[in-house]
């Protein structure tokens, strides 16, 4: 069993209410035109209640991607702790300058619920601050991060076990790439001293687990599990 697969439980059938899908949430749309299906990221505009969803066509190469009436295509959202999927056909295009489709109705869903916070791999630059008003920031990486804590690989010993320490990193946010910065207090739940060649100093990693992250940095650690769940389960740790 690989790590992805770990942190899920066995497929069920859910109710299309139970996925609390609002408007604006992030989903993937995949076609199956070739061989291999191809995945898009889109978002809700809507739905009518047994009758059809609305959807933005994606992008690709700067350009709406091309659906036909009647095409089938599989939806796939992450609802917070659950990933479903469910097929629907294409009812109705709405090109340029609009560029939504209407699709049918799901009228099976499937998917798996997700045990606890997954984390995801990560190269994030991050500056940790211990409590003492006269402690210097030092500049650390973030190797995986989470919803709820995140591990800090650090060339430099940060405080013990128990301290709290003040965070900074950025995140980007998808699909404009903009910047959001984060700043939260962590507490250091534990140490390991990687033990490297003898002509390398040694390598400290910490896990921390956050303390009152603003919600909407919390959406914003969700979204970015949520991708890496559904792009590249490789980046699940």
């Amino acid at each position: 069993m690989n790590s992805a697969q770990a942190h899920e439980l066995k497929p069920q059938e859910f109710e299309f209410e139970t996925l609390n899908m609002q408007v604006g949430i992030r989903l993937q749309l995949i076609t199956h035109r070739r061989v291999k299906p191809v995945q898009h990221f889109s978002t809700l505009i809507g739905y009518v209640k047994d009758e059809y969803i609305i959807v933005k066509i994606p992008n690709e190469n700067g350009m709406p991607i091309g659906l036909t009436e009647g095409e089938r295509v599989t939806i796939r959202v992450f609802s917070g702790v659950h990933v479903c999927s469910f097929a629907c056909t294409v009812e109705r295009v709405f090109a340029r300058p609009l560029s939504y489709v209407h699709l049918s109705f799901p009228t099976s869903i499937h998917g798996t619920s997700l045990r606890g916070a997954m984390r995801v791999k990560a190269e994030i630059p991050v500056r940790v601050t211990g409590k003492d008003s006269d402690a210097a920031p030092v500049d650390c990486l973030l190797a995986n991060v989470s919803v709820t804590g995140a591990r800090i690989d650090s060339a430099h010993p940060l405080p013990p076990n128990g301290e709290t320490v003040s965070l900074g990193f950025t995140l980007v946010i998808p699909p404009g790439n903009q910047e959001a910065q984060v700043e939260t207090p962590a507490i250091i739940r534990n140490v390991t001293v990687a033990q490297p060649a003898p002509d390398q100093s040694g390598l400290y990693s910490y896990g921390v687990q956050f303390v009152d992250l603003d919600p909407v940095h919390y959406t914003l650690l969700q979204n970015m599990t949520y991708e890496a769940l559904l792009a590249d389960r490789n980046k699940i740790v």
